[in-house]
């Protein structure tokens, strides 16, 4: 069975082209909020973070597993043309070269761990706190996995994951718990009964 996604419930749509129109929409907009999740660094310890992982994958969870990974790769073909939407870009270059780069693997993470969020928010996981916690922590498994198995074939599995992977464990952390309070809070704001208008 395949519960709706946040994003069906808030606009909801009947028809082929609206549904084509809300995709593109969305797909538009998802892009342009990961490129700024990517821009932004946070103090944190032990290193400064982005959003963008949350981002990545509360947008599968709001999207569902197909829309949520056609957005990634519609994010990543615009940065494989050239356009700034990397953290560090253009600074550190840009195009497929900087795909290429020590950042490829979670690049790729990024479309495998929406789909998987997408795809347990298909089956309802983002509307209690426990299922939520497990859905966002396999995504973020998934990203680290492939960034420390592409960033291991180019400098080595110890540094792969001195480098790539412990840093972040408390930032992971700390995005897991936010998403754990704000999807299932928005599932129970969009199913609170609408107040009844006073007769008085």
């Amino acid at each position: 069975m395949t519960a709706s996604t946040l994003t069906q419930t808030i606009w909801p749509t009947q028809t082929p082209i609206g549904r084509t129109a809300r995709a593109a929409i969305l797909a538009l907009a998802g892009t342009a909020l990961l490129t700024l999740s990517a821009k932004i660094q946070i103090p944190f310890w032990p290193v400064p973070m982005t959003m963008q992982t949350f981002v990545v994958l509360v947008l599968g969870m709001a999207y569902g597993w197909k829309l949520g990974a056609a957005t990634m790769l519609l994010y990543l073909a615009e940065g494989a043309i050239g356009l700034p939407v990397f953290a560090g870009t253009p600074e550190r270059g840009i195009g497929l070269a900087y795909m290429a780069g020590p950042t490829g693997g979670y690049l790729a993470g990024f479309v495998l761990g929406a789909a998987l969020c997408g795809w347990l928010a298909e089956k309802g996981w983002d509307r209690s706190w426990w299922r939520t916690a497990i859905a966002m922590s396999a995504g973020h498994v998934l990203i680290l996995l492939l960034g420390f198995l592409w960033l291991a074939s180019l400098v080595g599995a110890a540094k792969a994951f001195s480098v790539g992977v412990a840093p972040f464990y408390a930032a992971t952390v700390a995005k897991t718990a936010l998403a754990v309070v704000a999807l299932p809070l928005a599932w129970k704001l969009l199913n609170k009964p609408a107040a009844t208008p006073s007769k008085g």
